[in-house]
């Protein structure tokens, strides 16, 4: 089938080379030239693992085109997919929707004399219930013949390949059969493979995705604030989520205790939900997803104190090594990374800051140029009073905590993500640190 694909950041260049790789003949669109000539050239804008080889060899098949015209991409195909972005409004924790609307209005023009009977809009980007069914309206007023549907994306940076091409579940919101129809032809390959196929209407696939972000977030903050009462008591917070995740009604995902949560989806979606639920008259039933947003900002607070104890209260005059500056693993994405909001915070209280991550530093440079970074993690932690490991990324749970301890001025460490090996770093002549476990203190 062919498709196109409007919108060509994270979700967008993602599903379109996944799409190709499924045999469609997909057309990239988006307003940025810079971004469509890097792809165009089989180069993404940004690391996810296994995006990069599936991206050149599509469009080096020519399955995979770009372009900047909506007139083409009208005239290319019948079916539509939207993954612009969604970003939290500067006035207000609600979702920012103008280029979601952008692209539609700007589309919708075209449709009508494209020479297709029936077309189909598909919107992937996350946003606040009732969207769909608003811009239905708006799309109908220009283009009649045009069906809408939403179909959220549910992709984990750092597998969002994987999470596309192998999903556990694809949730479509439709209001006609011809809609239902063409996305189950769209994607069945994954549904001959078995993946579960939801059908239901616009409103509901719309929250699927707030809700599920919400829940996930609701068990990070949980197991947070656990680490608080397990400071408080003695409590080891990493056994306590242990033991509640092999309760097969709650499970282990998303009980790591630590640093929280950022990124560019679970904060700003948790806000955007909570202020669609206010705006419906529905503010009591999301005042939880207040305090879930509210825990999750503290623990960053409490990791530069934990920190600050470390080197005897005051950062001023101390060296800090930082491990890790995107907002997880997998990943060179440093939108509301709790890693360097926390080097951020230690610098302004006086450190001297050396941040170190295997994929992000050019992305953390222009964030917070500000900071230092080094390139290899013995550079990072030259001199250092105090090492943080906020990034949980693999290669730092390989590190020689012995040779490490050979380039710090002080073998002091905050494990501020709970994976590293107490016993081997204590072995190695290290004092650990880590939220919710006092003993290792």
């Amino acid at each position: 089938m062919r498709l196109t694909v409007i919108g060509t950041g994270y979700v967008g260049a993602v599903h379109a080379a996944c799409m190709a790789e499924l045999g469609h003949e997909v057309l990239g669109v988006d307003v940025d030239a810079e971004r469509i000539g890097a792809l165009a050239a089989g180069r993404p804008p940004f690391y996810e693992p296994g995006l990069s080889a599936m991206l050149k060899s599509a469009v080096d098949s020519r399955r995979l085109r770009f372009t900047t015209s909506l007139t083409e991409a009208a005239w290319f195909a019948d079916t539509h997919f939207v993954c612009v972005g969604t970003p939290q409004r500067a006035d207000s924790g609600a979702s920012d929707l103008r280029h979601v609307e952008a692209a539609v209005d700007g589309l919708a023009p075209y449709l009508p004399g494209s020479g297709y009977e029936r077309v189909l809009v598909v919107g992937k980007s996350t946003v606040p219930v009732g969207t769909a069914d608003r811009l239905a309206g708006r799309l109908r007023a220009l283009a009649p013949d045009v069906d809408i549907a939403w179909n959220p994306e549910f992709l984990r940076e750092g597998r969002a390949v994987r999470d596309t091409l192998r999903p556990e579940r694809i949730v479509v919101g439709v209001r006609s059969v011809h809609a239902e129809r063409r996305l189950r032809e769209i994607y069945a390959p994954l549904l001959a493979d078995g993946t579960r196929f939801i059908v239901t209407e616009p409103a509901t696939a719309e929250l699927v995705k707030l809700a599920s972000n919400s829940f996930l977030a609701t068990k990070i903050s949980f197991i947070n604030a656990m680490a608080e009462i397990c400071d408080a008591t003695g409590a080891d917070v990493c056994t306590l989520a242990e033991a509640m995740g092999a309760d097969s009604r709650i499970g282990p995902s998303f009980l790591a205790p630590g640093l929280g949560f950022g990124g560019s989806c679970l904060p700003k979606d948790i806000r955007a939900f909570a202020a669609r639920a206010e705006e419906l008259g529905l503010g009591a039933s999301v005042v939880l997803l207040h305090q879930v947003d509210e825990i999750n900002t503290r623990q960053r607070r409490r990791v530069v104190d934990l920190a600050e104890r470390m080197v005897g209260g005051d950062f001023r005059d101390h060296g800090v090594a930082v491990l890790g500056a995107s907002f997880k693993p997998h990943s060179d994405d440093v939108r509301d990374s709790p890693a360097l909001d926390v080097a951020d915070a230690v610098r302004r209280r006086g450190a001297r800051v050396r941040v170190h991550d295997p994929e992000a530093v050019d992305n953390a440079r222009a964030a917070h140029p500000e900071l230092q970074f080094a390139l290899d993690v013995a550079k990072a932690c030259e001199q250092a009073d105090v090492v943080l490991h906020l990034t949980e990324w693999p290669q730092y749970r390989e590190l020689d905590p012995a040779a490490l301890a050979a380039v710090v001025r002080t073998p002091a460490l905050v494990d501020a993500r709970n994976v590293l090996d107490p016993v081997a770093w204590r072995a190695a002549g290290w004092t650990l640190c880590a939220p919710g476990r006092p003993r290792l203190g």
